[in-house]
């Protein structure tokens, strides 16, 4: 067991979370009257942004996965194996729940209520969007992860920003049982949670399919040396040398 990085996956979804609902109360309060519109506008930043923070803060230590979700599509990819993946979802639930409960002390139950993912549409068609913007999400962590580093935590920050402007309305925008749970454990509200629990696994399994089937090996970025000579001078560039 890797404590450092249980931990870590336990304080990232600690920080996506609190950031994001404090960031629905936050567009709730100022946005009354405004049929949501300033929510919509507010929410997507919230999340994103938490989540980018996450990720510089944590995502070294433990992979940054923060979801259950993109944990499952970790295993299947053989990125973590499945006890350290049971920690992970630990950590994650209890990381999400701990974020509620910071608001709960702070303002009130019925602001952390607020928080909690309902669909504006009917149960199977907020399912259907969670799958497939999960989906998209999963693919694109497994994909920019592998390929492009480098560039993951804006790319996957910026995707969680397009799901919520997405699916706000329609689904309230979870992607992540995580996100999904906290809440309603702290205000012992679970209605429609089933809908947050399932849909985003198995979007997560499908983001995972996407990734296997379009990307491989022969996709990575290789450096081509025209000589050996070059390709000697290249390491002899490297620290250390």
């Amino acid at each position: 067991m890797n404590l450092r990085a249980v931990i870590a996956e336990a304080l990232g979804t600690f920080v996506l979370v609190v950031v994001g609902s404090m960031s629905i109360v936050s567009a709730t309060g100022i946005g009354q009257g405004s049929g949501g519109v300033i929510i919509l506008l507010v929410a997507p930043f919230g999340f994103g942004l938490g989540l980018l923070a996450a990720i510089t803060l944590f995502g070294h230590a433990s992979g940054g996965h923060f979801n259950p979700a993109v944990t499952l599509a970790a295993v299947f990819d053989g990125r973590v194996d499945v006890p350290n993946a049971i920690l992970y979802v630990i950590a994650q639930v209890v990381g999400a729940v701990a974020a509620s409960f910071a608001i709960l002390l702070i303002l009130s139950k019925d602001l952390v209520d607020a928080t909690r993912n309902g669909p504006g549409v009917g149960d199977w068609q907020a399912f259907g969007a969670e799958v497939i913007l999960t989906t998209i999400f999963v693919g694109v962590i497994m994909t920019v992860t592998k390929k492009q580093p480098t560039l993951a935590p804006l790319v996957i920050s910026l995707t969680l920003v397009m799901v919520h402007f997405a699916a706000i309305p329609i689904s309230g925008a979870s992607v992540n049982p995580a996100r999904a749970l906290g809440p309603a454990i702290v205000v012992g509200n679970y209605a429609k949670v089933w809908i947050y629990l399932t849909a985003p696994m198995l979007g997560g399994l499908l983001g995972w399919g996407l990734y296997k089937v379009f990307t491989t090996n022969e996709d990575d970025v290789e450096i081509e040396f025209e000589d050996e000579d070059e390709l000697a001078a290249e390491i002899d560039d490297l620290p250390g040398r």
